[in-house]
């Protein structure tokens, strides 16, 4: 009787109730139980990218400019010549900049730098040292980082949310045992997602530090971490 005295009387201040709402108001909340389900995964890699730079300096920026062209075309063709797909080789980054000197307050042109920066994609892990070594031998100046990661990453990503799941479920069943209630079904499912791509892991190496014969680089792939997480809703009876 209180239910619908109370639905009367708001219906009695807002013709633009509408039924709806009267049985949102009067009708029971569905008991709940909220939980966090993780879970990781240990993937071995089985790709990587390599950034890899050339730069040339000279007095002037179109001498400079030709000779970093010639410098990573070289390095280019030596790449593809070793197996690398033209479509693994993406440039990233391309700069041309004067350098300067400075003295007693002044300063003084000193040379022009060009830098060409490309990403290379390499599918066989065994062949990452062996493709540093090539870029270094044919021209290229700086390795400054590699990244390793998985071909079949998002097929990874939903067995780690299945398990987050299954781990959230399990989770809600375990509290629902301890109220002495039951489970009667998951309402809602939503993951919380951190974008977190696999960082590359430091490599600073310039053309003078390659060995003399470009001995292919030692190189470990390890291991890398695939998370999910999510928030289960199950309702209880």
């Amino acid at each position: 009787m209180r239910t619908v005295i109370l639905a009367a009387a708001i219906l009695g201040l807002s013709n633009s109730v509408s039924a709806q709402d009267v049985a949102a108001i009067s009708a029971p909340s569905t008991p709940v139980i909220v939980t966090t389900g993780e879970a990781s995964l240990q993937r071995a890699p089985d790709r990587a990218w390599v950034t890899i730079a050339a730069e040339s300096r000279a007095r002037t920026p179109e001498e400079a400019q030709r000779a970093n062209t010639t410098a990573m075309s070289a390095v280019n063709g030596k790449l593809k010549a070793s197996g690398i797909a033209a479509d693994a080789i993406q440039t990233i980054g391309y700069n041309l900049q004067p350098e300067y000197d400075y003295a007693n307050g002044k300063q003084t042109l000193r040379d022009y730098l060009a830098r060409n920066e490309v990403q290379v994609r390499v599918d066989a892990l065994d062949r990452v040292g062996e493709v540093i070594a090539a870029a270094v031998g044919s021209g290229a100046t700086n390795v400054s980082g590699i990244r390793f990661d998985l071909k079949d990453r998002a097929g990874a990503e939903r067995e780690a949310m299945t398990r987050a799941v299954a781990d959230g479920v399990a989770r809600a069943q375990a509290a629902a045992a301890g109220a002495h209630v039951t489970v009667d079904r998951v309402l809602r499912v939503e993951e919380q997602r951190d974008f977190n791509p696999p960082q590359p892991r430091p490599i600073a190496m310039m053309a003078g530090q390659a060995a003399g014969a470009a001995a292919p680089v030692p190189i470990e792939a390890g291991q890398i971490e695939i998370r999910a997480r999510v928030v289960v809703t199950v309702a209880i009876k």
